[in-house]
């Protein structure tokens, strides 16, 4: 996967998922339909196409050390959010998989109801 549109077809392959472009064409945001979260962002940097992807802690450390390409996420929280350089060289099924996780674990989940008194 090389390629920005490749990129948003596998982020709206997410149940309830669709584009958004809040800083202008440059930056794809891919959001939730169910509360507006990001939990991807699909742009151009140093000749590349990157997606930024949320990741428990651990994994993007995994990631990181696994693949050159994927790196502290640009202009995000560098703990939990990792950078994708989309040049091919990660294989399709583990973005896919970093996708998903990103996908999770942004989701917006209902409050849980305290005990009934």
């Amino acid at each position: 996967m090389t390629t920005r549109e490749q990129a948003i077809r596998l982020c709206l392959e997410q149940p309830g998922s669709y584009e958004d472009y809040p800083f202008g064409p440059e930056w794809a945001i891919i959001r939730h339909r169910a509360g507006n979260k990001m939990f991807a962002a699909i742009f151009e940097r140093q000749g590349r196409v990157w997606l930024n992807l949320k990741a428990a802690p651990e994994w993007g450390e995994f990631w990181r050390r696994v693949y050159p390409s994927v790196v502290p996420a640009f202009h995000m929280n560098k703990r939990h959010w990792v950078s994708v350089i989309l040049d091919g060289s990660v294989p399709v099924g583990e973005i896919e998989r970093m996708v998903g996780d990103s996908f999770r674990l942004t989701e917006v989940r209902g409050r849980k109801k305290g005990p009934s008194l």
